[in-house]
């Protein structure tokens, strides 16, 4: 891998609990994020998945300060991001935007498509008068909107055209680095098709770095490079995508997998079950924080909190004591991958076939 874009190491995110109205006293500690450590190479998509709650969101926003963290280190392009003061952040987030969640909700209705794109090439001095125009124009083409487009405002535009402007938002400064916060999660399966296809034709044309948050692995699969897999607040494996997908060495990981459906009515496959919900991360399990839902638990793995290591393949690391036991190839369908499949029924109805 080439010299890292973005360098984490050691994050963690603990919030306060707070009870009391006037005079309030801290009760507790949410452990959001605990402590994880990972890389992003140029031209990279790095995927964060993992069950609601495990803390992807929140390592999104604190690689982009929209969070502050409560200990670690952040190194983007050579720069330590938790050492810039005001005005050196504003200049470095140039190179770092968001696509958030819900496109809804993430534009101001007040302001057109227009007035959104200038704002950001206004505020980082990239454009103005006749340019400014010209620049709009451009950001809107590369989304596959119109020019007219620009006059319009947001309740006018379906989701995915709202979500389309925003990812325009983002391109608008021109980043090295874009945190796309599950882009296409509210997105129709028929819509997360295009703006996953334009998220990759974006990315190879303009040579930009994603880190990718999202549910769904059979997205992640369509457009990852490697896959950290998130469980409480810890990344629990990290893989090349193809590694994760053919051999996944966490107990996690084979269930998150297993869950995958498969796109052939006739395909058996079996179907692993975890056992529980997923403890509070206001007081985490001891040892191995999945070991309260684990088939394969054993005493060392409650008193114990394994730690990531180098398993199977080249750039495979695992947090389990007994990961090089636990085979997970009876796991992995081998038809093709779901979202796959959603694309080739998509160019199937695009030629009337």
């Amino acid at each position: 891998m080439s010299e890292a874009l973005l360098s984490v190491s050691g994050l963690v995110k603990h919030f306060p609990v707070k009870r009391g109205i006037v005079f309030q006293s801290t009760v507790g500690t949410v452990r959001a994020v605990d402590g994880i450590t990972f890389d992003v190479a140029p031209g990279e998509t790095l995927a964060l998945v993992g069950e609601s709650g495990c803390g992807k969101s929140t390592t999104g926003r604190m690689v982009l300060r929209l969070i502050e963290a409560t200990e670690g280190t952040i190194r983007f392009a050579g720069r330590d991001v938790r050492a810039l003061d005001r005005g050196a952040l504003r200049n470095l987030r140039r190179d770092m935007q968001i696509i958030f969640q819900d496109p809804y909700a993430s534009l101001n209705p007040r302001l057109t498509v227009g007035d959104t794109l200038a704002e950001p090439l206004r505020l980082h001095g990239l454009a103005s008068g006749a340019v400014l125009r010209q620049r709009i124009d451009q950001l809107l083409a590369e989304v596959g909107l119109s020019a007219w487009h620009a006059l319009r405002y947001p309740h006018e535009f379906s989701g995915g055209q709202r979500q389309r402007i925003g990812i325009a938002r983002a391109l608008a400064s021109q980043p090295k680095l874009i945190v796309c916060d599950e882009p296409v999660s509210a997105l129709d399966v028929s819509i997360q098709a295009q703006v996953i296809n334009l998220l990759q034709d974006l990315k190879r044309r303009l040579g930009l770095s994603y880190i990718f948050i999202a549910h769904d692995l059979a997205v992640v699969r369509h457009i990852s490079d490697r896959v950290a897999v998130m469980y409480l607040g810890k990344i629990v494996e990290l893989a090349p995508k193809k590694s994760l997908f053919a051999m996944a060495r966490h107990p996690y990981t084979q269930a998150l997998l297993s869950a995958v459906p498969v796109p052939d009515p006739t395909a058996q496959r079996a179907r692993i079950r975890l056992a529980g919900d997923v403890p509070s991360p206001l007081n985490p399990p001891a040892g191995c924080r999945f070991h309260t839902r684990c088939a394969y638990v054993q005493d060392r793995c409650r008193k114990e909190e394994p730690l990531l290591r180098p398993v199977g393949s080249e750039g495979q690391v695992v947090a389990c004591h007994f990961a090089e036991s636990i085979s997970a190839s009876a796991l992995v369908p081998e038809a093709e991958p779901p979202f796959a499949g959603r694309l080739a029924a998509l160019r199937r109805l695009a030629v009337g076939v």
